[in-house]
């Protein structure tokens, strides 16, 4: 029969082992979800934000002046994807190299399979409207003629375009301010880099934290029964919650490059996985950030959209001379030079939004995000360690304490639900 007093010490490492599977486990929890902020906003505290200490400002919730929760991976999305862009993405490729990936001239071929038909209804849609007398009064032939000479000018057109887009693309576009956009409204892709690759890790780590804490409480409870003092616990409790998400933590990053020790490799456990890291980053930058759908968009919507479509519009304005060939002067006079100029300025304006409808297609998106894949999976398989681990320990490192404290805490409760049970 079990004494009361050896009941208690051999429940220590018992405890000690819940208490290290608990704090890894909902650190884990802590690290990723809820996706979104969850909580109440408190505006009494707004004012004094500014002068809490940085890392109390930096607590999810807090930063927004509010109380509650956010995980500390996308509660850091677009800090995780300004990381990801200067310590990885720009050492990857510049615009122009992703730009040059998605093959400017199937861009331009895809553009002219889809536009002609558009741009045929767009040139009678602007005459009828800017100058419906002429256009009526025009013989059918003549305005055959003129939707065949714009079709035998449109390639050129539309090749022009691409290319000028291709010479002004660092102008035109900014990776790092679209990757922060598209990460920061879709904050669950950051958490996708771990979870769709490390959850058998992640699942490691929670069963560890239960070995640990055992382990840890055995001499606990040695020095629990050679000094009966009340207080021992919940410090114990304290140092083993501390201890188990430092080392869960560590585990997953350190070290950076694999160390033989004894006939044993210790290696982190997200870099030795580098290459399938990789592959995981590199599909959900390319499926999911930096896609041609997306980089259609920031062209012609983003913070730098005006000088792409001053760009094509250039492009487009001589397009209309062209197509008018000899025709160009009797037009001018017959019309007027200022409404010739208002239909070549309106021509070349909404002629912009079809060169941009191929970036929107799904299926040529799919085949073009491809290419972006391949050059981003290659390169990240082959980043240095230390740049690698970098890329993905910076965004979470700063609040890595939180963690560290709340395995604290819950150690403290621990000790002190011990003390409350056996005394």
């Amino acid at each position: 029969m079990f004494t009361e007093h050896t009941l208690k010490l051999l429940t220590i490492p018992v405890f000690t082992g819940i208490i290290g599977y608990v704090t890894n486990w909902s650190g884990v929890v802590m690290l990723f979800y809820p996706v979104q902020f969850r909580g109440i906003q408190f505006k009494p505290l707004q004012p004094f934000i500014g002068i809490l200490p940085r890392r109390i400002q930096q607590i999810p919730g807090v930063m927004n002046g509010g109380i509650g929760w956010q995980g500390i991976i996308p509660s850091r999305a677009a800090k995780m994807g300004s990381i990801a862009v200067d310590k990885g993405i720009s050492k990857l490729g510049s615009p122009r190299e992703f730009y040059e990936r998605l093959e400017p001239d199937k861009i331009a071929e895809q553009i002219l399979s889809n536009s002609r038909q558009d741009v045929h209804d767009l040139v009678d849609r602007i005459m009828e409207r800017e100058y419906p007398d002429l256009w009526h009064t025009l013989p059918s032939r003549a305005r055959e003629a003129l939707h065949d000479r714009v079709d035998q000018q449109l390639p050129e057109i539309v090749h022009q375009v691409t290319r000028d887009i291709g010479e002004h693309i660092d102008q035109l576009l900014d990776i790092k301010l679209m990757v922060i956009r598209r990460i920061s409204a879709q904050p669950e892709l950051a958490n996708r880099i771990f979870l769709d690759v490390g959850r058998k890790e992640l699942k490691f780590i929670q069963n560890f934290g239960f070995v640990l804490g055992l382990l840890l409480g055995i001499p606990l409870a040695f020095i629990t029964n050679s000094f009966p003092q009340w207080w021992l616990l919940p410090i114990g409790g304290v140092l083993i919650g501390y201890i188990t998400n430092l080392v869960a933590i560590r585990m997953i990053f350190e070290p950076v490059a694999p160390h033989r020790i004894l006939g044993i490799t210790f290696h982190g456990l997200f870099m030795r996985r580098q290459p399938e890291v990789a592959d995981v980053y590199a599909g959900i930058i390319a499926n999911d950030i930096v896609t041609i759908a997306n980089i259609g968009d920031d062209l012609m919507n983003g913070p730098r959209s005006d000088r792409t479509r001053a760009l094509v519009e250039a492009a487009l304005r001589p397009a209309v001379d062209d197509a008018l060939g000899r025709m160009s002067g009797l037009v001018r006079v017959a019309i007027g030079a200022r409404q010739y100029d208002s239909i070549r300025s309106s021509l070349a304006t909404e002629a912009v939004e079809y060169t941009m409808t191929p970036f929107n297609d799904p299926e040529f998106g799919a085949r073009q995000n491809h290419a972006i894949f391949t050059l981003l999976a290659a390169r990240m398989r082959t980043m240095g360690p230390h740049d690698f681990a970098e890329m993905l320990r910076t965004a979470i490192k700063e609040d890595e304490w939180l963690l560290y404290l709340h395995g604290a805490v819950l150690g403290f409760g621990a000790g002190l639900i011990h003390l409350a049970i056996f005394g």
